[in-house]
Parts: C-alpha cells; sequence; structure tokens
C-alpha cells in the first residue's frame, strides 16, 4: 500500500516537472545561429537571467518588509530555482565560449541551447514570483490607451443618487393582540 503510494506521487512528481519545464523545442535552433551572435546572445542572456535575479531578490525584500510568510516562501523558492538557474547560464556560456575557440560545434550548440532554455526558464519563474507578491495586477503597458463608451439611450441625471422614501404617519397595526 505504501509502496504504490510513493511510486504514484514519484510518476506525478515526474509529470508535472516534465509539463513544467521548457524543452529544446522551445530554444532557437543553434545550428542556425553563427558562432558569434551565439555568444552575444548567451551573454545578454546571463545578463538578462541576472536582472531578473535582482528583480525577484526586491520582491523578496518586499515580502519581508510586509511580513506576509506566504509571499515569502513563494518568492524564496522561485529566487532559489533562479539562483540554480543561473549558476547553469553561466557555467555554460563559460563552455560556450571555450567550444567555440575549440572549434568543437555540436558542445557549441549544446552549451548555447542550455542558455537559452534557461532564460526562457527564468522568465518564467520571475512571471510567477510577481504573481506571488501580486504585482502581476499592478504592471501595465505604456502604450494602453482605454477608450470609454457611453450608450446614448442612458437616462439622465445620476444613477447614483437615492431618492428619499415617504415618511409613514401611522404605525401598522400590532402583529398579535395584546391580553
Amino acid at each position: 500500500m505504501i509502496r504504490s503510494s510513493i511510486v504514484s506521487f514519484a510518476l506525478l512528481v515526474a509529470t508535472v516537472s516534465a509539463a513544467q519545464a521548457p524543452t529544446a523545442a522551445e530554444a532557437p535552433d543553434a545550428s542556425k545561429v553563427p558562432d558569434a551572435q551565439k555568444i552575444k546572445d548567451s551573454a545578454s542572456s546571463v545578463a538578462g537571467m541576472r536582472s531578473s535575479l535582482k528583480g525577484v531578490l526586491s520582491m523578496l525584500e518586499d515580502a519581508r518588509t510586509t511580513k506576509d510568510v506566504v509571499k515569502l516562501n513563494c518568492v524564496n523558492e522561485k529566487l532559489t530555482q533562479i539562483k540554480g538557474l543561473l549558476r547553469i547560464s553561466e557555467q555554460s556560456d563559460v563552455a560556450l565560449q571555450e567550444a567555440i575557440a575549440r572549434k568543437e560545434t555540436s558542445s557549441a550548440e549544446h552549451e548555447f541551447t542550455k542558455v537559452s532554455i534557461a532564460r526562457s526558464k527564468v522568465d518564467q519563474l520571475r512571471a510567477e514570483a510577481e504573481q506571488c507578491i501580486g504585482q502581476l495586477a499592478f504592471r501595465t503597458d505604456e502604450n494602453v490607451n482605454v477608450d470609454v463608451e457611453i450608450p446614448d439611450d442612458l437616462p439622465a441625471g445620476d444613477p447614483t443618487s437615492v431618492t428619499a422614501l415617504p415618511i409613514l404617519d401611522s404605525r401598522p397595526p400590532p402583529a398579535s393582540p395584546t391580553n
């Protein structure tokens, strides 16, 4: 009984992890990217991940100042994952540069793909951290315009004004007879 529960839990965790993890299909085709562009893109991705790390660190501080344990735990979990992905990406960036210097195209493509996948996962984790804090609802685009259309058939006047009810001069009859 316990063994079947453990096996089913392990299968559930593996399924959820596989569903959430980005795949190599999401990364750009590394064989079509020139080596010089791979180095630039990889460095740019690592810099973007560092920026995301700083943003999530500030969210963690916000959660600490509000003393909200749920938000703090949620953001801290995302931050831990981002740190791990950033560490892997930094190592892969160095390995990418070394592979290009040695003219090992398959190794360079592999390292470039790892950085690209990590970048997309870090972006996803930052969005999840924003959801933890609740900032996603407040994030706006500067180019958003809101147009309000007022129908022509609305009644005139303020619909929120309340008219006073007339005051009753007489009392209603008693509900039960008095003895």
